[in-house]
């Protein structure tokens, strides 16, 4: 088996293949580590200089738009408020208006009981002057002094 001597070390084929192995794997562990090194110097630079967006524009727009809504939210309300007013007044309104036209109508049929009462009333006296007159006529007629009785027969 071939072997190699290196200061008075003497390392055969098997054995050197191992520690080439494991030479080769430190490198590569070492290499790695460099690269995660590296990588986390740069990421932490990056954090170190990292400066938070200027929001100050979207913040005044917000509170703009806050505004706009309570403001919006107030009128609302003061609608809905008057609405609810004027709800009240016009059921107000016409309660009173019902109970204005349930008086009218009470007054217009009394209006029209007594007008109906009257016109009995009037015929009734109508019939009785007739019937009063009838009898003057006939009285009259029938008179034997007044010479009218032999005309109209």
């Amino acid at each position: 088996m071939p072997s190699i001597e290196y200061s008075g070390l003497k390392v055969s084929g098997g054995k050197a293949f191992a520690i080439l192995t494991l030479l080769g794997a430190l490198g590569s562990g070492a290499w790695a580590v460099f690269e995660f090194w590296k990588d986390y110097q740069d990421m932490k630079g990056k954090i170190l200089e990292y400066t938070a967006p200027d929001l100050s524009q979207y913040d005044e727009g917000m509170a703009v738009l806050k505004s706009e809504v309570d403001m919006i939210l107030q009128e609302i309300t003061i609608i809905s408020d008057v609405a609810r007013d004027m709800r009240s007044d016009m059921k107000a309104d016409l309660r009173q208006q019902s109970s204005d036209i349930r008086h009218i109508t009470e007054i217009v049929n009394d209006v029209e009981d007594r007008q109906k009462e009257d016109a009995r009333e009037l015929l009734n006296e109508m019939k009785l002057l007739e019937e009063s007159l009838d009898l003057k006529i006939n009285k009259a007629l029938n008179n034997p002094l007044s010479n009218m009785s032999a005309k109209t027969k």
